[in-house]
């Protein structure tokens, strides 16, 4: 496992180990990156309940119940959106601890959004933080830093709510 996703995962596993709180993931524009890396560390399933990755609007509708109405209004890349998959998640995982992430990885644009736009939402119970990104480079460099993002947001999250 790459070094800086190694250091971002062991603190994270240790925040929540130690709390016995469980974690689930729901992955869009990073395709299953975040969970492989969550995975990558031996003793992930003390932890790590469940990674989904919903990468079409109909996957995010069938699988974590965002209402077409909301994808509608506030499209698949959205902070709201982001939002709504962490609850959906959370609650599909029955973990106390989310992350979702939703973006445009390119090579082209999305609904409008520039190549590199990511929004990222974090659940600890039910409190719910989210933020927007932009990275820069190809498809895979972007799904990397968005991935890696994430988790160090995560860990943020986790140091203000727990």
């Amino acid at each position: 496992m790459d070094k800086d996703f190694l250091t971002v995962v062991n603190k994270i596993s240790e925040k929540l180990t130690a709390r016995g709180l469980k974690l689930s993931v729901a992955e869009s524009c990073t395709g299953g990156y975040i969970s492989n890396a969550i995975t990558d560390m031996p003793g992930a399933s003390k932890f790590f309940e469940l990674g989904v990755v919903s990468y079409t609007a109909e996957a995010k509708k069938r699988v974590l119940g965002v209402r077409p109405s909301f994808l509608k209004k506030h499209g698949i890349v959205s902070e709201e959106t982001a939002v709504a998959m962490a609850g959906a998640v959370r609650k599909l995982g029955q973990s106390q601890v989310s992350l979702s992430i939703t973006g445009v990885a390119g090579p082209e644009q999305l609904e409008g959004m520039e190549v590199g736009i990511v929004f990222v939402a974090a659940s600890v119970r039910d409190v719910v933080e989210s933020e927007g990104m932009r990275f820069t480079g190809d498809r895979e460099t972007i799904k990397r830093k968005s991935a890696l993002e994430a988790l160090r947001y995560l860990n943020r999250v986790l140091d203000l709510w727990l």
